[in-house]
């Protein structure tokens, strides 16, 4: 689980360097080094525990990091979100990078159709206003979630590790 933190740190990085917006790009790179720090902390951590006796205060520190480290995944794609919908600058000829920025793009494209279907929406409120579907706008990490280890088609840095479908 800490390895696959660190798959997350690599696409923020790779988000937040073709972002044009200083500040999501900023903000980006804050959730990207708090996820890496978990990250690190989870692996430390579960190294010791391997070599200790077994205890419960040690148990409860490890199931306690890793759920830190879930959220702290989350609020990676939150941000790589937030980037995504300002845009991002072309990447270099890096195979890498440019399929990041394939998966970002096909996750605003899928949003932005999203919300053309919605404001077409003719069904009004007794305010007047307009009704919106019951479907949750798509999202980073439910299109991640949607993926399984052979179809998934999220960069080649995810490769050979697998996402829990507990975690996300």
């Amino acid at each position: 689980m800490a390895s696959d933190g660190q798959v997350f740190v690599k696409f923020g990085h790779i988000v937040a360097k073709h972002c044009p917006d200083q500040k999501c790009s900023t903000e980006l790179l804050c959730a990207v080094e708090q996820t890496h720090t978990i990250s690190r902390q989870l692996s430390i951590v579960a190294r010791v525990k391997a070599v200790t006796a077994e205890s419960k205060s040690s148990s409860e520190l490890l199931v306690s990091n890793a759920q830190n480290l879930i959220q702290a995944v989350l609020h990676v794609l939150k941000a790589a979100e937030a980037a995504c919908i300002k845009g991002l600058r072309q990447p270099p000829p890096d195979p890498e990078e440019e399929e990041v920025a394939a998966f970002c793009m096909r996750w605003r494209k899928s949003l932005l159709w999203h919300r053309a279907k919605e404001s077409l929406n003719s069904d009004r409120d007794e305010l007047g206003l307009r009704k919106t579907g019951a479907r949750a706008e798509p999202s980073l990490t439910a299109m991640m979630h949607e993926q399984t280890p052979q179809t998934f088609r999220y960069p080649k840095i995810i490769k050979g590790h697998k996402i829990m479908d507990s975690h996300l």
